[in-house]
């Protein structure tokens, strides 16, 4: 990284960033409290609660949102007639799945082969890292130059959308000429992006039913209805043949004109098996970021090990569907739902019940804010040219946020690029990628006050 105060700043803070990442690593803060202590939770909102405090920030407080979790609120106040930057990012995590697959235990952090392994340590509490040594770097050089807010949200990952109530309820709090959502990624480790788009999503709870209770297979299997078939006929008619979601009415030839995704690359990143084919059709880019994504996150049935020979009296799927700019994600799951009730065979009662949803978001990139990040990251990472990237992923506080501040320049960026495995087992953050966001940030804010 070229030479100047701000990079060297906070190149001296990162041993004090990795110590603090693991202190946030450390808790637990699964924000589905019948897994998770909600205590974890909270100490981890009170951990940056208190980092704000220790930064100068006023008014700090944890917010109790109305899901039931805490978000976590603070305002440092810039020169007189400063514009405001909100800076976002989510301390609460994915559970980190089968702790035992971990290589070392996910709430440990831990450096191995130049990375830093952890349940968030990329998404999302690494991004409340990068604003604290943004700011930092920005008060040892001069002082920052705007008044910024931060929020961190407490169950982003859930979706149940307890920052988007209490935005709405409290439309006063978060108001900024610019938002910066710390829980984006560069598309890959090194290259600078913004990411212009985001994949709404909707989340539905499928159960079928065929019987009052679960019967011998010999006695009556062949013509008792099986709910569980039932349910995997259901799920496959989600799927063309080859693999691209097919919901009726719903369209799915959407395409992307922007950053291209080559398929090995996108078969290394993904680590698709040898001889596995990739599904749907069109560009990477076209499926991914354009275009309606089905997923079975989840069915109810029973395992293999300790399986009985019974036909299933009922069974049940938890199905995300992630939608496109321009598609509507209320009428998505109207569409879904309807879909689901039509292809069920056999009769079977099927119920549909809504779980979660999130708008899709296109932000303005034509902003005077993009034009200031685009000359902070060419600071940050010398000789890249900052590219624009959609996301397949969903953070439907932008669109509450779009709505609320319609005048808002939003701004995504943040540190979960492909090697991070986000959501998955093994997660881990670059420190270098760290360093480098930061410094672009405290660039971008020196660069915005002056615009």
């Amino acid at each position: 990284m070229s030479s100047n105060p701000v990079a060297e700043t906070v190149a001296s803070l990162m041993p004090r960033a990795r110590a603090e990442l693991a202190e946030l690593v450390a808790f637990r803060s699964v924000a589905d409290f019948e897994q998770f202590p909600r205590s974890e939770s909270e100490a981890a909102a009170e951990w940056i609660a208190g980092a704000l405090r220790a930064e100068g920030f006023e008014d700090v407080a944890p917010l109790d949102t109305p899901d039931g979790t805490q978000s976590v609120y603070g305002y440092l106040p810039g020169p007189e007639g400063a514009k405001t930057v909100l800076l976002y990012a989510h301390y609460d995590v994915q559970p980190p799945l089968d702790e035992a697959g971990w290589t070392t235990p996910p709430f440990e952090l831990t450096e191995r082969d130049g990375r830093w392994y952890g349940r968030g340590s990329a998404d999302c509490k690494g991004g409340v890292i990068m604003h604290l040594l943004a700011l930092r770097a920005l008060k040892a050089n001069g002082g920052v130059p705007v008044h910024v807010k931060v929020i961190a949200e407490g169950s982003e990952e859930q979706g149940t959308g307890g920052l988007e109530r209490y935005a709405e309820q409290h439309p006063d709090l978060l108001t900024a000429d610019t938002v910066v959502i710390g829980d984006a990624g560069n598309f890959r480790a090194g290259l600078p992006t913004v990411t212009t788009t985001l994949r709404g999503m909707t989340l539905v709870r499928v159960a079928v039913d065929t019987l009052e209770g679960n019967l011998h297979s010999g006695q009556f299997g062949g013509a008792a209805p099986d709910a569980l078939a039932a349910l995997i006929r259901t799920l496959d008619s989600l799927r063309a043949e080859d693999g691209s979601t097919t919901v009726d009415g719903l369209a799915g030839d959407g395409t992307w004109d922007g950053l291209q995704y080559a398929e090995e690359q996108f078969r290394a990143d993904a680590k698709v098996l040898d001889g596995v084919e990739l599904i749907g059709s069109g560009t990477v880019a076209d499926r991914i970021w354009a275009r309606p994504a089905v997923t079975v996150l989840g069915i109810d049935c029973p395992p293999v090990v300790g399986a009985t020979p019974s036909v299933q009296a009922g069974a049940r799927a938890l199905v995300s569907l992630r939608v496109p700019p321009g598609t509507d994600a209320a009428e998505a799951v109207k569409l879904l739902g309807a879909h689901l009730e039509a292809h069920t065979p056999w009769g079977a009662r099927v119920t549909v019940e809504q779980v979660g949803q999130g708008q899709p978001f296109r932000a303005d990139a034509t902003s005077p804010a993009y034009q200031a990040m685009a000359e902070a990251m060419a600071v940050a990472y010398p000789g890249q040219e900052m590219q624009y990237a959609g996301q397949g992923g969903s953070i439907p506080l932008c669109n509450t946020l779009a709505a609320l501040y319609p005048d808002a320049e939003i701004l995504l960026i943040g540190l979960s690029e492909p090697e991070a495995r986000i959501h998955a087992v093994d997660e881990s953050v670059s420190p270098e990628e760290l360093e480098r966001l930061s410094v672009a940030e405290a660039l971008f804010l020196r660069n915005y006050a002056g615009n």
